[in-house]
């Protein structure tokens, strides 16, 4: 990964099955403070307290979890990183998504985020990738 996670210098990604580039960079002025992703065109962005929540919620799971990523209006698969993003158990109580219309995709955009910042594994799989904690 590069980049330093700001607006000027964001952090350059890939999705997990390596066929997407983007960017995200932390936006703690917003309210509430998010993270801003950026596929080609499309903005989205998510509660910044998604980068822990995630991670802590991957190591009460103890074992891989599917990425489960899909659009807002799509179901997600039960117990998937994006049915925990979405679910109403969650420390958000619901979607961390932040842009109605856009709130999908966590399961996308967020393991591949957490896996350059050290926190978890991620498979890189043409298809059904997983993600597992690592502690700190």
């Amino acid at each position: 990964m590069t980049g330093a996670g700001t607006k000027d210098d964001p952090w350059q990604l890939t999705t997990a099955p390596g066929s997407s580039a983007y960017t995200m960079y932390r936006d703690e002025s917003a309210d509430p403070p998010a993270l801003v992703c950026q596929v080609g065109s499309t903005t989205l962005k998510y509660h910044l307290s998604a980068v822990d929540d995630l991670h802590a919620w991957l190591l009460a799971q103890g074992d891989w979890v599917p990425l489960g990523a899909a659009d807002e209006l799509k179901p997600a698969a039960a117990g998937s990183v994006e049915a925990w993003g979405r679910d109403e158990a969650n420390p958000v109580g619901g979607w961390y998504g932040l842009r109605k219309g856009y709130r999908g995709r966590f399961g996308m955009y967020l393991p591949p985020l957490l896996e350059a910042l050290g926190l978890v594994e991620l498979t890189h799989d043409a298809r059904n990738n997983r993600v597992r904690a690592l502690p700190r």
